[in-house]
Parts: structure tokens; C-alpha cells; sequence
């Protein structure tokens, strides 16, 4: 039960017997509608700004049609008082009755109520992590990766047929360079003194394993090949292993991905990412020619020479982007276009990718791409995360010594655990810096939020534990309690949490819509904070309690409530990837 979009629909519905009465004219753009919660509590319980946004195609004055549409909602059902405010906002109080037939929703659906059909089914291919297969993940990648599997989850309760996918970076010197370094640790393990690590080389331990596998498949029969035959094998053992590093580290995040594609690939029989340049010179996006060089650049470094470009600048891009480098090889830009080819044949019209925001000056070609090789058929959103700062206590950490370089997601994770990571990586916005304290998120306070919202659910269990004991004949079942005389939760907190769980419906496709998690986030931490707030003012207040042990109807229909804050609460942190706990150790 979305109250937001059945009053949505009665807006709708008021404009439509205006133009039937002849007051408006017939066929008004009606897409942006919105009904919402009004800024002030004060001015009741949702607004609309119909009025507004359709005056000027009605050719009204916003507030005279204010008044027509007021009219007409004034006569639906639940509404209890309809105001028309300033130069034409509409405010509706509706009867509190609706508030106890919203909770009795939550307790019939469980943890599907909120779900939408928004993305009406509509395939949607979402790209995320994509690290290069040459080293453990950072904690730069985590951000990505809880980002990019919470959207993920989002979308699918929104009603998105989504599609979760990894792109292999396998192609290209990246790959060489860890065959290379994986060599000298093949080396090593067969009792060769390697010295320090060259300059150019992945200095990180992690590569040890791969040497020592390589020594047990292969003894030392390695060492008496020239490069070019023991690179492709080292290659071969060195991205399987990192994969398979990727995957656990992955896994213990509690990530997992529908598609792993490879880079390589793309190569492998038909070439497609020439075919794909092909098909773009044919359509005339892709064209010989030289470009000027970049403002500020040192004209020694610049190699003036005809080349194969993209016509990015056809689609908004700031320049054309060039496609085969100047020794025959695909550019990563021309290899990305036929890969995101591939995700539009394979049927995706709507393509999200998740990148670091290192990555921000690649947005309008990639875009442009998308653009050209769909025909304009296709879309592709991204999202960039920025830096993740990591402290302990106020104090930055040190660089990991499995790494060589940086902090890795698993120390991380074994450090404080799935759950505070995958909650503090979404409480702030995608594309604002984080600064993540490893001494702050496992601290049992309402500063650590991912405590706070966990404790909300643990405590609502607890009370239903308790009811137990007080209630032998409590239903067993969530639904059943939707029997329950709900409309005697008529105390202001309750009241204000029956509003809370209303809005989450609402939450859950205006976060679809806009890319959003961290919304999902907020939203739980708003609903614990009311719920603590509401069993403080029973411990203050003993006829306020969840229990009434002389009044068994009123402490159902109070447990009722609980039962919904509970289902909410677990709902959301499933979207996170958060565990719904029960009891807090």
C-alpha cells in the first residue's frame, strides 16, 4: 500500500474530471505530478504540486486550479481536510484511520512490502567492482562493490530484471606486467635470491602462491624459455589465481556476480572490436584523421599522425577519441566500445556501470559510444564513487604489507565485519569522500549507525520474545497480527512510526529512480531512531509500553507495530546486505 501513489492517482484522477467537466483542456502532461510529505508537518499530511506544474499548459492561474483539483480530492475517501497554500500548493490531512490499514499491509506482505513494479521488467545491465586482475582489492574497489550490490538489489525490488556483471580487465600490459612480476616469484620459490622488487613490478606478497603453484605445475622447466613462450602460461596461472583471490574477497562481502567477462575475449576468433570500429566507420562515427594537441602539453611529447578516431564530439564529448594506437593495438576506449556493444546485442537497452571517480573525464565518450553503436536504442548511466579515507581513531592506517601499496578490502572486512562495512560505505552518498574509522563502526552508540539500526531490530525481537512470555496465546504468525484493534494505536509516537513504514514504499522507488542506496540507508536510521524514541517514552511513561500485561488488546496491536518496525527495518538492511540480527552480542 503506497498512500504517496493511490493520492497520486486521485490528482490524476481530479485533473481528468476537471477536463471532462470542460474546466481544463483535455490531454494535460500529467509525468510530473508528485505528491510527497509536506516540508511542515503543520500544513498536514502529503502535498502535491499539480497545480503548479500544470497551470501554464492549462492556461490557469496555478492557485484557480488549485482550487478545482482541491475540490474534487476534498470528496475521496481518508481525506480529512484539502488547503490550498501560497501561489497554488495543495495540502492534504487525511483521517488517521489510514495510518493502522498501512501497518496491517506491512504485517500481510513481510519483507515484500515496499516491493514496486516501477522498472515494469525491463532488463538492466549493472557493471560494477571491474578491478584489473592484478592484485588484491583495495579499499577504494569496497565502496564500489557494497555500492554497486546494494543498487543492484534496489533495482530488482524496484522491478528491474537486472543483470549483475564483472568486466575482466585481462587484455592489454597490466596483465603482462603481473606475468612478469608472478615470474620473479616463480623464481623465488625455486630457491633464487630476487632481491629487491624492480621499480614497474607488483611488489605485494600476495603473488608468492602464484609462484609456488607455478613451480608444482611446471618444476623449473620455465626458466629455460625465452619470454615470449613462458609469458602466456605465468599470464595464464597468475589472472586465474588473482580471479579467484577476487571472488573470495568478493564473497566475504557477501557479493556475487551473474556475468564474469573477459576483455580478452573480445579477440578470441572474431575480432569484434574491429568489427565494432568497422560498423562505426560504415555509419560514419569513425573516421581517419589527426587531432590538435591537448592545451598545455609539451609539443615534443605530441606524435602528429593520422589516425583512427570516434566522433565523440558528435554526442557532447570535448574531443574526438582515438581508437588504435600508433603500434596497431585497440586503445582500452575502443575495447570498452565493443564490450558495451556486446551488453546491447545481448539485449540491455539500459546499461549502469559503477566506476572510481579517477575515472570522471571518460563519462562523455563512454556515453557517446553507447550512443553510436545502439543506434540511440541504448542508455548508459554511471555512477562515480569517490575516495575512501581510512582511519583508525582520527589516525590514517597504514599501507598493507600483503599489498605493498594500499589497504586491502579483506583486511578490512576481517577486521570489523561485513556488515559495518557494507552499512557505513552506503551511509553517505556515492559521490560525496567517506571517511571510514575502523574505531567508530564497531562502537555500541547511536554515532555508529549501523549499531543503532541493527539494535532497532534486535530490540523489536526482544519484545516479542517477551510478549511471549506475558501472552501464551500470541499469534505465531506476522500476518495474524493484522487482527489486531489497530485502531488503537492512536498515541502520537505510534502514530509518527504508522507514517514511517507508510513512506517506506515511496523510499524504495524514489531510490530505485535515482540511482540511490544511501537513501535506504537514511531512511532505517530515521525509523530505529523513532523506535528508540518510542520505547524511552514507555520506559518513562509505563501506559506507553509495548506491554500492557492488564489490556492484552492494546499490547497486540502495539506489538503489531513493533512486529511491522521489525519487517521494515529487516526489509531494508536486506537491500544493504546487512544482516537483520536478533539478539546483539
Amino acid at each position: 500500500m503506497n498512500v504517496y501513489a493511490i493520492f497520486a492517482d486521485h490528482v490524476r484522477a481530479a485533473v481528468a474530471a476537471l477536463a471532462a467537466e470542460g474546466l481544463v483542456p483535455e490531454g494535460l502532461d500529467l509525468a510530473h505530478i508528485v505528491v510527497e510529505p509536506p516540508r511542515d508537518a503543520a500544513n498536514g499530511d502529503l502535498a502535491t504540486n499539480a497545480a503548479m506544474v500544470l497551470a501554464k499548459e492549462a492556461k490557469m492561474k496555478p492557485r484557480d486550479l488549485a482550487e478545482r483539483i482541491a475540490a474534487h480530492l476534498s470528496a475521496v475517501d481518508d481525506v480529512k481536510a484539502v488547503e490550498v497554500a501560497g501561489p497554488g500548493f495543495i495540502n492534504i490531512t487525511l483521517h488517521g484511520a489510514i495510518w493502522p490499514r498501512v501497518l496491517a499491509d506491512v504485517l500481510r506482505h513481510g519483507r515484500g512490502f515496499g516491493a514496486s513494479a516501477v522498472g515494469g521488467g525491463v532488463p538492466v545491465n549493472v557493471e560494477y567492482v571491474s578491478a584489473n586482475p592484478t592484485g588484491p582489492m583495495h579499499v577504494g574497489h569496497c565502496r564500489g562493490a557494497v555500492f554497486g550490490d546494494a543498487m543492484a538489489n534496489l533495482l530488482a525490488f524496484a522491478g528491474y530484471k537486472v543483470t549483475r556483471e564483472y568486466y575482466i580487465n585481462d587484455a592489454g600490459a597490466q596483465v603482462d606486467v603481473l606475468a612478469r612480476s608472478a615470474f620473479l616469484r616463480y623464481r623465488e620459490a625455486l630457491g633464487e635470491e630476487i632481491g629487491a622488487i624492480p621499480d614497474g613490478l607488483y611488489p605485494g606478497d600476495y603473488l608468492v602462491p602464484v609462484g609456488e603453484a607455478l613451480v608444482k605445475a611446471h618444476g623449473p622447466t620455465l626458466t629455460a624459455l625465452p619470454e615470449a613462450q613462458w609469458l602466456p602460461v605465468v599470464r595464464e596461472t597468475a589472472i586465474a589465481t588473482m580471479l579467484d583471490m577476487i571472488r573470495t574477497d568478493l564473497a566475504a562481502l557477501g557479493i556475487t556476480f551473474d556475468v564474469f567477462f573477459s576483455e580478452r575475449s573480445l579477440q578470441q576468433g572474431v575480432d569484434r572490436v574491429a568489427a565494432t570500429i568497422a560498423t562505426l566507420r560504415e555509419s560514419g562515427e569513425v573516421y581517419q584523421g589527426r587531432l590538435t594537441p591537448p592545451k598545455g602539453a609539451p609539443l615534443e611529447d605530441w606524435e602528429d599522425r593520422e589516425q583512427t578516431l570516434f566522433r565523440s564530439t558528435d554526442f557532447g564529448d570535448d574531443v574526438d577519441r582515438p581508437l588504435i594506437k600508433s603500434d596497431g593495438s585497440y586503445t582500452y576506449f575502443a575495447s570498452d566500445i565493443a564490450y558495451h556493444k556486446d551488453k546491447f546485442d545481448r539485449g540491455f537497452t539500459r546499461m549502469i556501470d559503477v566506476w572510481g571517480a579517477d575515472h570522471g573525464g571518460y563519462v562523455k565518450r563512454m556515453q557517446a559510444a553507447v550512443k553510436a553503436v545502439s543506434g540511440g536504442k541504448a542508455s548508459l548511466d554511471i555512477e562515480l564513487c569517490q575516495l575512501v579515507r581510512l582511519t583508525r581513531n582520527g589516525e590514517p592506517v597504514r599501507m598493507s604489507k600483503r599489498a605493498g601499496s594500499f589497504v586491502t578490502l579483506r583486511e578490512v572486512v576481517d577486521e570489523v565485519g561485513r556488515d559495518a562495512v557494507r552499512f557505513m560505505m552506503l551511509f553517505r552518498k556515492n559521490d560525496a569522500p567517506l571517511d571510514f574509522d575502523l574505531g567508530k563502526v564497531i562502537e555500541q552508540s547511536r554515532e555508529n549507525p549501523v549499531f543503532y539500526v541493527q539494535y532497532a531490530h534486535a530490540r523489536a525481537c526482544s519484545i516479542l520474545r517477551n510478549a511471549r512470555e506475558a501472552f501464551a496465546d500470541l499469534p505465531v504468525a506476522a500476518s495474524d497480527f493484522a487482527t489486531a484493534d489497530l485502531a488503537r494505536l492512536d498515541d502520537e509516537g505510534e502514530t509518527g512510526l504508522l507514517m514511517r513504514l507508510a513512506g517506506w514504499p515511496r523510499l524504495v522507488e524514489q531510490a530505485a529512480v535515482a540511482r540511490e542506496p544511501h537513501r535506504v540507508a537514511f531512511f532505517l536510521y530515521d525509523l530505529a531512531s523513532e523506535f528508540h524514541g518510542q520505547w524511552n517514552r514507555g520506559k518513562d511513561l509505563p501506559h506507553l509500553r509495548f506491554i500492557i500485561e492488564n489490556d492484552p488488546e492494546l499490547s497486540l496491536a502495539r506489538l503489531a507495530l513493533v512486529h511491522g518496525v521489525a519487517t521494515v527495518l529487516a526489509s531494508g538492511l536486506t537491500l544493504l546486505g546487512v544482516e537483520a540480527v536478533e539478539e546483539l552480542k
